[in-house]
């Protein structure tokens, strides 16, 4: 059987890290498709070298504000569809969101909201939430198996997180946000990361004004899931922390297709 392998990554500036090797990384990565969160760019400051790398294609969701949030998805093989967003406008216009449709899956790339902000900012975060979970469910109707990926912002388990105590009231690891990681694998999403690797100390962000990846004082917040039909194509998920250039680092997983 052929591999597939997907790789994703909250890059904090697309512009920022294409200066710090993000395409040499990409080319040494070799995924099939490549999921980005965070762009943080707008359509017209798109250039060739951001929108057509070397044997991908590309596919841009971006937020109304300029310079703010956004998604990216560059793909090997064109998908059979592209939809931006949930169709609720209130979401979709900060650029959350791109759903690529393949032969045998749909692909979620999302940039979830932080809630640290405000407690606005946190009722927008989770009802974000609410909704991203009723548009899952509409999506399983069609009958292909959806992979979800991307920047979660919030650590499920105590052993996602360096520091759990520290942080059981702060947006990130409130009871509420892991209440609805653990309503979202009932729902019938396996965490890849976790089918294999059950140890501590396994982290894709760390804070960067306090030198916390040097340390390793970390969260897992970035992802990827997979609808339990699919468990039968699940190769291995992985986190690559030793991939600098940003405050997160890349999560991938491969699939036997």
């Amino acid at each position: 059987m052929a591999k597939l392998k997907l790789s994703c990554w909250n890059v904090n500036g697309i512009r920022s890290i294409a200066k710090k090797g993000f395409f040499e990384w990409m080319a040494k990565d070799k995924a099939d498709i490549v999921c980005l969160q965070e762009n943080k760019i707008s359509e017209d400051q798109l250039t060739p070298e951001l929108l057509k790398p070397k044997g991908y294609a590309s596919y841009w969701n971006h937020a109304s504000k300029r310079g703010y949030s956004g998604v990216t998805i560059y793909t090997k093989e064109e998908p059979l569809s592209i939809a931006y967003g949930m169709g609720k406008p209130r979401f979709d216009s900060e650029g959350r969101i791109l759903v690529a449709e393949y032969a045998d899956f749909y692909l979620l790339n999302v940039y979830f909201p932080n809630g640290k902000k405000n407690e606005e900012r946190l009722q927008y975060k989770l009802d974000f939430y609410d909704e991203f979970l009723k548009f899952c469910g509409k999506l399983k109707k069609k009958g292909k198996g959806i992979i979800v990926c991307g920047d979660f912002n919030t650590a499920h388990k105590e052993i996602d997180l360096a520091r759990p105590k520290d942080n059981v009231n702060v947006s990130g690891f409130l009871p509420s946000e892991r209440a609805w990681m653990d309503e979202f694998v009932e729902a019938g999403f396996i965490d890849t990361f976790r089918a294999y690797n059950d140890k501590p100390e396994n982290y894709s962000w760390w804070h960067l004004m306090t030198g916390a990846r040097a340390r390793n004082v970390g969260w897992r917040i970035d992802y990827f899931f997979a609808q339990d039909n699919l468990k039968k194509v699940l190769h291995h998920a992985d986190i690559e922390p030793k991939i600098l250039g940003s405050d997160h680092c890349p999560v991938t997983l491969t699939l036997s297709v």
